[in-house]
Parts: C-alpha cells; sequence; structure tokens
C-alpha cells in the first residue's frame, strides 16, 4: 500500500502544482471569469485518467493467461519508461515550470475558451494518463486486493490537500528535496515494477529463463508472512527471482539511481528559483515556500 500511497502523492502533488499555477495566475491577473473553462479541462483530464485506469482493468480481464502477461508485462515496461523519464523531467524543469505554464495560458486566453479548456487538460491530463498506468501497473505486481487502489486513492486525496493549501498559502515545504526523495524512492518503486514486467513477459513465453532461478529465500521470507507481503507492497520483492529479473533490476536500479543523484553526470539540481511574479511562489522552484498566493 505504501508504494502505491508514495506513487499517488507524488504524481497527485505535481497535478495540484500545475492546477495552482493556472488558477492562481488567472486570480492574480484579474482574470476569474476565465476560471470555469480551467476547472472543466482539469475535469476532463480526471475522468479520462479513471476510463483510462478501468479500461486497462477491465478489458485486460477478458484475455487469455497468456495474454495478460504480455500485456502486463508490457505496460508495465512502458510505464517505468514513463515514470522514470517523468521524474527526471522534473528535476531538471521543475524551476521554470510556472513560468512555462503561463506562458501557454497567455496564448491560450489570447485564442479563446476552447484553448484554455485544452491547455489545462493538456497539462493535467498528461500527469493522469501515467498515474493511471503506473497505479495499474503497481497493483498487478502487488497482488493484493484493494489494499493498493486504496493506497494510490489515499495518496492522490493528499496530494489534493496539500495542493489546496499551498494556494491558500497556509504550506511551507521545500519542494525540490520533496521531488527530490520522493523521485528516488519512486525509482526505487519502478524497479520492482520493471522486475515484475520481465516475469510476466517470461510466463507468457517473450522472454526465457523463467525456470532459471537466482536465488530462493522462501522459507526465510515467506510471501504469505507480513512482513513478505510488507516488502512486495513497498519494493515489489520477490524472494524467488529469476536470473533475468535480477540482471534487469540490477541494471535499471544502479545506474539510475547514481544519474539521478548526479554520481554519472546526471541531472543539474535545482538551482536559484524564478524571480516571483504576479502569481507568488508557487513551491515548484525549488524554494523553501510554496506559496501561490490568490
Amino acid at each position: 500500500m505504501f508504494a502505491n500511497y508514495l506513487i499517488g502523492l507524488r504524481e497527485g502533488l505535481e497535478a495540484s502544482l500545475v492546477v495552482c499555477i493556472l488558477i492562481a495566475y488567472l486570480v492574480k491577473t484579474g482574470r476569474r471569469e476565465k476560471l470555469p473553462p480551467v476547472w472543466t479541462g482539469v475535469g476532463a483530464a480526471v475522468l479520462l485518467s479513471m476510463a483510462f485506469g478501468a479500461v486497462l482493468q477491465f478489458g485486460s480481464s477478458q484475455l487469455s493467461f497468456e495474454a495478460q502477461e504480455a500485456l502486463g508485462g508490457s505496460l508495465s515496461i512502458i510505464s517505468v519508461g514513463l515514470v522514470t523519464w517523468m521524474v527526471f523531467w522534473m528535476r531538471r524543469t521543475a524551476r521554470h515550470l510556472r513560468s512555462e505554464l503561463q506562458g501557454k495560458l497567455d496564448a491560450a486566453l489570447a485564442m479563446g475558451t476552447g484553448a484554455l479548456v485544452a491547455t489545462a487538460f493538456l497539462a493535467v491530463g498528461r500527469e493522469g494518463l501515467e498515474t493511471a498506468l503506473f497505479i495499474w501497473t503497481a497493483v498487478q505486481a502487488t497482488e493484493d486486493g484493494y489494499n493498493p487502489i486504496i493506497g494510490a486513492a489515499l495518496g492522490l486525496l493528499t496530494a489534493a490537500f496539500l495542493g489546496w493549501l499551498f494556494y491558500r498559502g497556509a504550506l511551507k515545504i521545500n519542494l525540490a528535496k520533496f521531488f527530490t526523495w520522493t523521485g528516488a524512492m519512486l525509482v526505487v518503486v519502478a524497479a520492482g515494477v520493471l522486475a515484475y514486467g520481465v516475469h510476466d513477459l517470461q510466463e507468457a513465453g517473450w522472454l526465457p529463463g523463467l525456470h532459471t532461478t537466482a536465488f530462493d529465500i522462501s522459507t526465510t521470507v515467506p510471501k504469505d508472512s507480513w512482513y513478505g507481503t510488507l516488502l512486495k507492497g513497498v519494493f515489489n520483492f520477490q524472494p524467488d527471482p529469476t536470473v533475468f529479473q535480477l540482471v534487469v533490476w540490477l541494471a535499471y536500479l544502479a545506474p539510475t539511481l547514481a544519474y539521478f543523484f548526479g554520481v554519472l553526470g546526471g541531472p543539474a539540481k535545482p538551482g536559484t528559483p524564478e524571480p516571483t511574479g504576479t502569481t507568488g511562489s508557487t513551491g515548484t522552484t525549488g524554494s523553501t515556500e510554496a506559496r501561490p498566493t490568490a
């Protein structure tokens, strides 16, 4: 549940910050009458994300076992790629996010209501689709009933509440550090999802080595024990991985974390925050305060 809570919190907070920036900019520039189109775009993006998750869940249940494993494995790998890109993108461009969104919003305002709806829809929809895909693959990996879904929902609700606090100026937090450490934790979660996806593809017959086990500590860490369930839920830990799974897990996790923290010449660390403009500090600049005042 914790891993899915983290996914919901991390992804949901990004979407919340985007919404805060859009709304605060319109309010500060005296264009409150343009808020309904923004909310329309946000609502449409949320509905699309929920529909996408429902299609993944109910559509896959109609497939044969091999097809389900092939689909689950393929989507797991795709979701890991998307989440990895998102983590690095946010680390590189977070300090410029406010000015980028404001520029797009100004262009949309000049074009009309439809463009404003589309801007909000695209800004939030990308985060929503990534979140739906990654949560679905993480849920399939943990195989823990409804607990992962509950965890993800709680994470999203927490993110929405934090977004509201940011907007009201009631919360101060160092978002640069927040996104750095949650990003690193998401990389660890993604490594487990990737290994699970490889196992799915092995069961579907797309990859070899299904019966070549790297080690088996099932007697030490039983899958049905509380600590086995905890490790499975947080890290997608498997006590009897195949050699292929272990190699892929290590090949992804070690260099990705090293690059993320700059050991291998990774992404630039958040620098000097953008000057505070008409919207106030949004917290996406890496500053200690996150206060998009209205």
